[in-house]
């Protein structure tokens, strides 16, 4: 539950959101990246990219240089490879904890066989 008291809203400019919407637009670029780039959340973006589309928000936007498109497909790629990584990750620890379960119940040190016999 939120705290209570009055809310701070955080009000974005004009040239913000169009740059935002324009951003989003790029081929190949996902809404949730560049709301996370931009600290703003998905719904937020969403929301202008529909108020673009009706004519709500009306402008020129800012001009995107391709380094920018491009530095949010790598992110993307990378965040895919990474999570995949930890997907195998904890599937090794998995396969590893399964081994030396199986290996301690099957090794003869660790079998009592019978009564213990007496050197001479």
């Amino acid at each position: 539950m939120g705290m209570p008291g009055p809310q701070m809203v955080k009000r974005y400019g004009l040239e913000f959101k169009l740059a935002a919407v324009e951003l989003s637009s790029a081929p190949g670029v996902l809404i949730k990246d560049v709301a996370e780039s931009l600290c703003i959340h998905p719904f937020m973006l969403s929301k202008w990219r529909k108020q673009v589309r009706d004519g709500v928000l009306v402008g020129d936007a800012p001009k995107l240089d391709a380094e920018s498109v491009g530095e949010l497909q790598r992110l993307r790629e990378v965040e895919q490879k990474y999570k995949r990584l930890q997907m195998e990750h904890d599937l090794l620890k998995i396969a590893i904890r399964f081994a030396s379960d199986r290996k301690r119940k099957s090794s003869p040190s660790s079998r009592q066989t019978g009564k213990p016999t007496a050197s001479k």
